[in-house]
């Protein structure tokens, strides 16, 4: 369904640079502008941009939190692939208003006119028709391109937004990419859609994290992609819940589903699948689902202890697992050894990591953004004793400073305004028995340092607005890309916790410092290309060696994922299918 999805979309984008909408697109607007007029909005007014006051905003951020922490890292690589288009990327809650942006500064003034910030509201109601306003509204994607936009004030505007569903099917948000209409990116509704699905993926795959998981696909290359299904069920074989891919695959709705189990649906006992994985090296499962159609599959958490059970199912529409960056694409760089790939620098820190690991050492990362220290991080924990326990990763610079206190510790129920009924547990908690990684640690506030020092030295926590403290066993892996040492010397970081931090610190080198660059692009093609075979022309590689890459691996991998969508049937990356912002940065345009 994705890819069908995906080639419409790229089939509009290819008509012109701008937008040229289907019928089906025109009527969806005519049917918007009729609602608009109906609200008696005036098409010249001047609209109402005033963003909610600070304690409400507050209490958005809080309601929308589990939604915006697995949204931001795909915003952030959303981003990356239309930097410098005159275009941002926007986050709003399921009443259109807006969580997180991520702009171009050349575009931010134009968007400061019409209060594309946090806090204002881009529903239906107060703006008229507009891409992320009407995706609500039809709870469906939606293009808008200048005039079509109710209001006059937006014409300039082109704006393609997608809705983002929960794992019940309801909408909680919107992802949007807003720009200057004269500057409309190749593909940018597919590149939003694929970015929802995937938000979607992580916000299913979190608010199960310990049920048995399937994940199927009638061809076994789209195993680990955004095409494949994902089921979840109890220990018992009882089915739970399915994203919206496992939904069309099994064509059957929720509900219908809510009746069956694992043998109904794929006509095997669970004891079967107990027994598959207790072998010791259990491939790809041969399944016949309940249509008759053949699928591949794998499973996870096939050994679920019960007393843990009761918890998942209070606990299914959360999300006690932060978010990960391109989660699928790390299920196979998953160990130290994988990413060893023949760089002198690497493999001497690799060196140094696996005389640490077990051994209770605190591990520091250091290194520029995009470097690949979360995936570091990611391998560490897998080839850890700690392995089968959670990786719970936090990005200290992502999290409002008046939240991250809250999310890292947790809250007792009613110690602040806005908390959730029965509280939270926290980040630090969630991870007891695994790995916690503190990603950027540079950018926590100096207050929550002396905090965070304390339950590492004393190994219990104390949730906010509780007087009890609970224990807890993690392994401590940071990262960072900012100089502590000379933080602590402007009085920026503390420097007992950077002391109890720095156990072993190892130091990622840039892209354009590494030996392995033709090994590395040979991975990524592997893992980025669903099971396709890819090359690259000769003297496209040789560009390659001679670029800076001052994105690092986040943008090969991103240019890379772009590039390959770009191929035709030789499936050879060619300048052509190179995006421009990165030409320019060559000079070859």
């Amino acid at each position: 369904m994705q890819s069908r999805d995906t080639s419409v979309l790229l089939g509009q984008a290819q008509r012109g640079h701008g937008v040229i909408p289907a019928s089906s697109d025109r009527m969806i607007i005519e049917q918007a502008h009729e609602r608009s007029a109906r609200y008696g909005i005036p098409r010249s007014a001047a609209p109402d941009y005033a963003p909610l006051g600070s304690s409400d905003l507050a209490g958005l951020l809080e309601q929308n939190r589990v939604l915006h922490q697995h949204a931001v890292p795909v915003m952030e690589t959303l981003y990356e692939q239309i930097i410098n288009t005159h275009n941002m990327v926007i986050l709003t809650d399921v009443n259109g208003l807006i969580i997180h942006t991520l702009g171009d500064a050349d575009f931010l003034e134009k968007a400061n006119r019409v209060a594309l910030s946090r806090g204002v509201a881009w529903s239906e109601k107060s703006k008229g028709t507009n891409a992320i306003g009407t995706a609500i509204a039809e709870q469906a994607p939606t293009i808008v391109h200048a005039d079509q936009h109710y209001l006059e004030a937006n014409s300039f505007l082109t704006c393609s937004a997608t809705p983002i569903f929960d794992v019940s099917g309801k909408v909680i948000g919107v992802l949007d990419v807003t720009g200057d209409q004269h500057n409309f990116h190749r593909h940018t509704m597919a590149l939003v859609r694929m970015s929802a699905q995937m938000i979607e993926n992580q916000l299913f795959t979190a608010s199960f994290q310990n049920a048995i998981t399937l994940r199927f696909h009638s061809r076994p290359e789209f195993l680990g992609t955004l095409m494949e299904g994902i089921a979840c069920f109890t220990p018992d074989g009882r089915f739970l819940s399915a994203s919206r891919s496992g939904l069309f695959q099994f064509g059957l709705s929720l509900n219908a589903l809510q009746t069956h189990t694992f043998s109904s649906l794929f006509g095997l006992p669970i004891s079967a699948l107990m027994d598959h994985h207790r072998t010791a090296d259990p491939g790809l499962l041969y399944l016949s689902l309940h249509n008759g159609v053949r699928v591949y599959a794998r499973c996870s958490n096939v050994r679920l202890p019960d007393k843990h059970f009761q918890h998942v199912l209070d606990n299914s529409r959360s999300a006690p697992v932060p978010p990960t960056k391109d989660e699928e694409k790390k299920s196979r760089l998953s160990s130290l050894r994988y990413l060893d790939t023949g760089d002198p620098q690497l493999a001497k820190a690799i060196d140094k990591i696996k005389k640490v690991i077990g051994r209770d050492i605190s591990i520091l990362i250091t290194g520029e953004t995009g470097t690949g220290k979360e995936l570091l991080a990611q391998a560490i924990h897998n080839d850890s004793p700690r392995k089968t326990g959670p990786f719970v990763a936090v990005n200290c610079a992502s999290i409002p400073e008046t939240l991250i206190e809250s999310e890292l510790f947790g809250y007792e129920e009613g110690a602040f305004t806005g908390a959730r009924k029965k509280g939270s547990l926290g980040k630090i908690l969630q991870a007891n028995g695994g790995t916690l990684f503190l990603d950027e640690i540079g950018d926590m506030p100096l207050n929550l340092q002396a905090r965070l020092l304390r339950v590492l030295q004393e190994r219990m926590v104390t949730p906010l607005g509780s007087t009890k403290s609970i224990p807890v066993n993690v392994d401590l892996i940071c990262a960072t890309n900012r100089n502590l040492r000379e933080m602590i010397g402007r009085a920026e970081f503390r420097d007992d916790l950077y002391y109890r931090l720095n156990g072993l610190v190892v130091k990622l080198p840039p892209l354009r410092e590494r030996s392995d660059l033709d090994v590395v692009i040979e991975k990524l093609l592997l893992a980025e290309g669903n099971g396709n075979m890819y090359r690259i022309a000769p003297d496209i590689m040789q560009l390659f060696r001679q670029h800076a890459w001052p994105g690092n691996f986040r943008q090969l991998s991103n240019l890379l994922r772009t590039a390959i969508v770009m191929t035709g049937p030789d499936n050879e990356i060619r300048m052509e299918h190179l995006p421009e912002d990165f030409l320019d940065q060559t000079g070859k345009t």
